[in-house]
């Protein structure tokens, strides 16, 4: 039987054509005209650095109002420090903090700030600044904690910057105006006292040296959550007795034989001569055309894992963060920047 061939309109073409190039990208998370995404990228450059940076800001970011000498207050400084190809990288971060950019963050709990709400009643958000995305969207209301550092990015504009960069350790409500679909990313440091060696001190274990741990949870009213299904990818890894401890595969990072979660890592015994590896920021990563479908899924961990049965900015308002999960990435330990990110539909 003869068939009749009749070529598509060019409209139809395009639709075919993009739809095609979605599935052909395996979990493609775009939705529309609005969310197309860019090409994805390789690998990123690997850099190396060993020992400890040079401090360019010894003093603390913040300042605390509290002079409290009960409180756990430590100072969030940064460094400088050249890798093996002679690139220059800022530790623990080049921060949105430290740049003087966009809005500080708005306080749930804040020792600092002495903003100490009895409980998830006594809190009103009234009064948190409405970042506006979209001016026909719909508010969001989210409530924050990070360890230690966090900036929020909504479709590429910077929503909130963490005012308590390292302890004692605080929480957050962020307001933003947007339509769906949109994207959330979360630029996550753990910070640390020995800059360029991924290690802090820690007084309730009399220990100097020890491996600190980072974790995001956060809950927002349109009923997004964090959880594995958002996607994780870490940007510094140590303190390492060897940079060949972690090895790449494509846009995975490995090296599982270290431990993920205390009590199960093992402690590199290199101390100042320690390893770490740099990952760089690819571009437009806050963005909401930026294609992570190769990165990890993120992790999720618990209460105990992450060391937060007391911390009162978190237990005090669990209304505020029910159904949502402690996320990093793969390694709780080793992993000192991740980026998480989350497509809203």
């Amino acid at each position: 039987m003869l068939k009749t061939v009749m070529t598509p309109a060019p409209a139809f073409r395009s639709i075919a054509f993009a739809l095609l190039g979605c599935i052909a990208l395996a979990g493609c998370q775009s939705r529309g005209p609005d969310l197309v995404l860019d090409a994805p990228d390789g690998p990123a450059k690997r850099m190396v650095t060993q020992g400890a940076a040079k401090k360019i800001i010894a003093q603390n970011l913040t300042s605390c109002a509290n002079t409290n000498p009960k409180m756990n207050l430590r100072v969030a400084g940064v460094g400088e420090i050249t890798a093996t190809d002679g690139t220059v990288i800022t530790v623990p971060a080049n921060t949105a903090l430290q740049r003087k950019e966009g809005p500080l963050s708005y306080d749930l709990y804040n020792e600092c700030n002495k903003v100490l709400p009895a409980n998830a009643a006594a809190v009103s958000t009234d009064k948190v600044p409405v970042i506006e995305i979209d001016s026909d969207g719909e508010v969001v209301t989210g409530f924050i904690v990070a360890d230690n550092y966090y900036e929020l990015y909504v479709n590429g504009k910077l929503v909130s910057v963490d005012n308590t960069p390292y302890t004692p350790f605080n929480s957050a409500i962020v307001k933003f105006k947007v339509k769906r679909p949109y994207t959330m990313a979360f630029l996550l440091v753990d910070w640390d006292e020995q800059l360029g060696l991924g290690v802090e001190a820690m007084a309730r274990l009399n220990e100097t040296w020890y491996l600190g741990d980072g974790g995001l949870i956060a809950k927002f009213s349109d009923g997004t959550v964090t959880d594995s299904s958002w996607k994780a990818q870490t940007f510094m890894v140590g303190p390492l007795d060897s940079p060949s401890d972690v090895v790449e595969k494509g846009n995975v990072h490995f090296y599982d034989k270290l431990g993920r979660t205390y009590p199960h890592v093992k402690r590199p015994v290199c101390r100042e001569n320690c390893y770490m590896v740099h990952y760089a920021y690819p571009k437009n990563w806050q963005s909401k055309t930026f294609n992570d479908t190769n990165w990890p899924r993120a992790y999720e961990y618990t209460d105990e894992e992450i060391g937060v049965t007391t911390l009162t900015a978190y237990t005090r308002y669990p209304e505020f963060f029910e159904g949502a999960r402690w996320i990093w990435s793969s390694n709780l330990v080793y992993d000192n920047v991740v980026i998480a990110r989350k497509v809203v539909r």
